[in-house]
């Protein structure tokens, strides 16, 4: 069972900046792969970045790339995303999951848990 709080949307413009944060709680992340994924109105969930939790292997979508950083804090159970250069097609809701089965996947249906959600809007 793993547990996902994220945080850290909001209204920036074109051209800013914004940290998400994914607060993580679970009994092991041995196996665990952390991603972020978005979700646009009307368009389906979208892989953005994952990171491997024992190792800190990234892999980020290309539409992101160069922009966006995944990373994670040992010490605080947490995942972030650096968004910087935001673009008005970035504004969606931005999931963090968590897949425990070590599985270095784009697919959303690969992953177990999820957490609520947070908005991030860009306005041109």
């Amino acid at each position: 069972q793993v547990e996902l709080v994220e945080s850290g949307g909001g209204l920036v413009q074109t051209g800013g900046s914004l940290r998400l944060s994914c607060a993580a709680a679970a009994r092991t992340f041995s196996r665990t792969i952390m991603a972020w994924f978005r979700q646009a109105p009307g368009k389906e969930r979208e892989f953005v970045a994952f990171i491997v939790w024992n190792t800190g292997y990234t892999r980020h979508a290309d539409p992101v790339k160069g922009r966006f950083t995944i990373s994670r804090d040992y010490t605080k159970n947490t995942v972030y995303l650096q968004m910087n250069s935001l673009k008005f097609e970035d504004t969606a809701v931005y999931y963090c999951a968590a897949n425990v089965r070590l599985r270095f996947s784009e697919m959303a249906h690969e992953y177990e848990y999820w957490g609520q959600g947070t908005q991030v809007t860009v306005s041109s």
